[in-house]
């Protein structure tokens, strides 16, 4: 495993690399684009500190697995330990925000999907979660009002705004904090907009977060 936290700067982070507490169908365009119902509540999985990698390393598909999907997703770093959580104590504990992608093996998960299994094969293998750095966040960072971007080879595959959102992000951090207790250095995913597709060798893609974070990576 090859990934610490850093800052933007550059500078490290001290927290462990925890575990990644993500959902699934945050966005309702999203969730039509697979043909899937809108959760009546957050729909949360985990990715194990072993799917975490460098964004800026390249994304190497697998040979015999089926399709990888590419999910961009806004990354919100927790540096205070969260336990049932209210959303202002999820506000305080929320130090940084940062870009993910969420790789997924769409073949595998929607075999294990039909036979009723969990997702894990096809979500959170070794490499399944490629981060950015994180940005400190800004004093009263209005987190319904950020967006995001996935370019693939120039063209724009994805647009996310938080304002979409079908749980917004303290919302949802809160919700997890029910169940999970996040620490320092766990990241939260907030889910991805419609636009998913399958990577291929060769493809360059650029992240950009807000105008603020901009990362670039690419397909082996």
């Amino acid at each position: 495993m090859n990934y610490r936290h850093q800052w933007q700067d550059g500078s490290a982070i001290d927290w462990p690399l925890g575990k990644v507490v993500c959902v699934g169908r945050n966005y309702a365009q999203h969730a039509a684009e697979l043909n899937n119902p809108i959760p009546e509540q957050p729909l949360l999985f985990i990715k194990p500190a072993t799917a975490v990698v460098p964004l800026t390393n390249p994304i190497r598909l697998p040979t015999d697995q089926g399709e990888m999907h590419y999910e961009a997703e806004l990354a919100v770093l927790i540096g205070k330990p969260l336990r049932h959580a209210s959303e202002s104590e999820v506000r305080e504990a929320s130090v940084g925000i940062g870009l993910a992608l969420d790789l997924t093996l769409r073949e595998l998960q929607s075999e294990l999907k039909a036979k009723g299994h969990p997702w894990e094969r096809a979500k959170a293998f070794d490499g399944a979660c490629p981060l950015s750095s994180f940005i400190p966040l800004r004093q009263g960072e209005n987190f319904g009002n950020l967006s995001f971007s996935l370019a693939i080879n120039g063209d724009i595959r994805q647009r996310g705004h938080t304002g979409d959102m079908i749980t917004p992000v303290l919302t949802l951090i809160a919700y997890a904090s029910e169940t999970f207790t996040l620490l320092p250095g766990d990241v939260v995913l907030t889910g991805t907009p419609a636009g998913v597709g399958e990577l291929a060798p060769g493809q360059r893609l650029e992240l950009e977060l807000d105008g603020r974070l901009h990362v670039e990576t690419s397909v082996e």
